[in-house]
This record gives structure tokens, sequence and C-alpha cells, in this order.
């Protein structure tokens, strides 16, 4: 049985401050993240798998993420990253993106995330299309997670081989999003939250949202994503949308989640988004353990990393000879060991490699999909 909305999070309480509607799919979406007992869980596990073979069969699309710098002007509270953070940077030059991507390539890799901290002074729209024509002659796949641009800077990129555009809110709660992020321009909000409509303007054929799980309560970051998602299914329907449920993980900073999302919970809420979104795509990132990915693979998991390395240069070793130390963003005097590599955005929890990821997809029953897609398609 669901539970009635009254014994949840009002879903129109929620959304009023973002300014999204709430619609029949998303209230029902919202009764489905009651708390379920075992029978309940089952039921939504098993409905989830269903709907998911229905409409992507056993493939399950593999990628990682390939870090090309890690300077950042944000001061984040919960982010590596963070401009307060004393940490080392580096920014690669085109040639070693090309040398990681080139190892990634040799690894099976034919779909690759670029990402990259928010510093206008070295992640300029310039090196990025430099970076994208590089790499698009070897990788069919390529998509951006970088600082949100304007409709007009994201077309060039586009047009360099950038199909994939990957934006996440971190917290839906305004609150808190004004709490955690104290300076910089990622306090705009609203320019965040728009920041998928102006790509999909561009021509992005793929966009990925998500949330941070662990900054607020999860049940409403949850209804205020699927909102969100409700909400450019419809506006940005030339584009396909991708989801992505990422909990915290242990950074630079020491940030302590005061919200934590249990593996239980986090079960219902990938299933509760396979049952009332069944033709999305759903993410799965190294942030989780391996044991948790092998479990829920097969239940509504449509896009998974295997074998990442959140820092820059972390694939190949290179960027070593441009690491330096900030601190607020002030570069110091420092002494680096030889083997020293620039400070990760967060730890991974799987640990495997690619080939073992793969390997155990195809023990689970699973297809695991290197390649889906080649821009030559457009031109037949």
């Amino acid at each position: 049985m669901h539970a009635p909305l009254t014994a949840l999070p009002h879903p129109a309480e929620v959304l009023a401050p973002i300014g999204l509607p709430l619609t029949r799919t998303v209230a029902a979406f919202a009764r489905d993240l009651a708390p379920a007992d075992d029978a309940r869980l089952e039921e939504m596990a098993r409905h989830s798998q269903a709907l998911t073979r229905r409409h992507f069969g056993r493939a399950v699309r593999i990628f990682a993420p390939l870090y090309l710098s890690n300077e950042c002007i944000n001061s984040c509270t919960y982010c590596g990253f963070s401009r307060e953070n004393g940490i080392l940077r580096v920014t690669l030059s085109p040639a070693q993106v090309q040398a990681e991507a080139r190892h990634l390539a040799a690894q099976g890799f034919r779909n690759i995330l670029l990402v990259a901290g928010e510093h206008p002074k070295f992640v300029s729209t310039g090196y990025l299309g430099q970076i994208l024509r590089l790499l698009a002659p070897d990788v069919p796949a390529l998509s951006i997670e970088v600082a949100p641009m304007e409709t007009r800077d994201y077309a060039p990129l586009v047009e360099a081989g950038a199909e994939g555009l990957v934006v996440y809110q971190e917290t839906y709660h305004r609150p808190t999003y004004t709490t955690l992020h104290t300076a910089g321009p990622k306090k705009d909000y609203d320019w965040r939250l728009a920041c998928p409509e102006r790509g999909h303007a561009a021509g992005f054929r793929r966009i990925g949202i998500g949330v941070l799980f662990g900054l607020w309560d999860w049940r409403e970051e949850a209804i205020a994503l699927a909102a969100h998602l409700d909400h450019l299914l419809r506006t940005c329907w030339k584009s396909h949308i991708t989801v992505s449920l990422p909990r915290l993980r242990p950074a630079a900073g020491g940030f302590q989640p005061s919200f934590p999302l249990g593996d239980r919970d986090f079960v219902q809420l990938l299933c509760a988004f396979r049952i009332h979104f069944p033709r999305v795509g759903l993410v799965l990132s190294t942030r989780e353990p391996a044991a948790m990915r092998d479990a829920v693979a097969p239940l509504a998991i449509t896009l998974m990393s295997a074998g990442s390395h959140t820092e820059p240069g972390g694939y190949t070793g290179l960027g070593r000879d441009g690491l330096h130390l900030t601190v607020r963003g002030k570069a110091m005097p420092c002494d680096t060991a030889p083997d020293s590599l620039a400070t990760e955005q967060f730890s991974t929890s799987d640990q495997r490699s690619p080939q073992q990821v793969a390997a155990k997809l195809k023990d689970l029953g699973l297809d695991p999909v290197w390649k889906d897609w080649d821009r030559a398609i457009l031109g037949s």
C-alpha cells in the first residue's frame, strides 16, 4: 500500500520555493518514498527490474570521468576542490589530457566525461574546445561537467564534439544551498537550476542532472529532483535525460554529511525513479562500494563508471610538473614528493578495474556497452 502524502514531506511545499509544478507523476513518485517494509521493497525491486529490461534490455553503458583541472574559484564547504582548501592543484595541458584519454581508450572506453573545477582563468571555452577537438577522433561520446555557461558559449563546444552535458544542482533546498556555497559564482541558485535548459538550446544530445545526497533530507531532495526531471522531460524533449544519485564521500576539508542516505533507502530511491520515470537513464558512480553496485545494477542502472580517478592526471601520472599548493585561492610554496598527484575531488569506493567491473556485469547477466554512439550517425 502507498502511504498518504501527509506522511511524507508535502511535495507542494517542497517545490514552491523552487518554482517547479507538482504533477501527478511527481506526486505518485513521492508516495513511493514512504518507509517500505521488506515485502514492499522487494515488490518495488521486481517492478523496477522488469521496467529496466523492457526499456533498456540488458545494456549498461560504461564510462570514465577524466579530470582536467582541480582549480576552483567557488567556496563550497562539501567539495574537495573548494577554494578554501589547501590542496595540490594542477590543470592538465591539452596534450596531457589527450594522453589520459588515449590511456582510457586503450582500456576500452569510448564514453568519457570531462570534469573540471570552476575557474575561468584555467578552464576557458577556448581550452575546452581545443581539448574536445583533440579527443573527438578517438572518443565518439564526450560529455562535459564544468562551470555553467550561456547557450552561446555551449554551442561551439557542441560543434567541437561534446554530445553530453552534466550539471548537478547539488541541493535543491534553497537555504542549505545558500549556507553551503559561501563565495563564487556558484552561489547563484537559479543560474545553476536553468543550466540544463541552456544546454538543450545549444544542442547537447544528452543532459545529466542529479543531487548530492547527504546535504539535506533525502526525501525532499528526491521530490525536487523528480520535479526538475519531469520539467526537463517536457521542455528539453530533444535531449536524452539521465539522473545521477551520488552520495557524499570523504574529501579534502573533512565535510561531514548531516543527512546521510542509508543503503536501504538508496535502493528504494533508485527503484522509485525507475518505476515513475521508466525511460530515463540512471547513473551509478564509483562513489558506491562494489557490493552495492553489483546489487543495484540489475534493478535500474543504465550507465556506470568504472576504474575512476577524481584527480587530474590520475590515470597516467601526468601533470606532476605543474603541481602547486593553493590556500584560499593563493599559491603557496611547497615541496612535493616525486610521486605526488593533484588532490582528488573525493575518494572513490569501488576500486575494481574497468575489466573487473565489465566481467561482473556479465556474471550478473548484463551487457556492458563501451560504445553506443558515433557522430557518423548524424551524417547518415
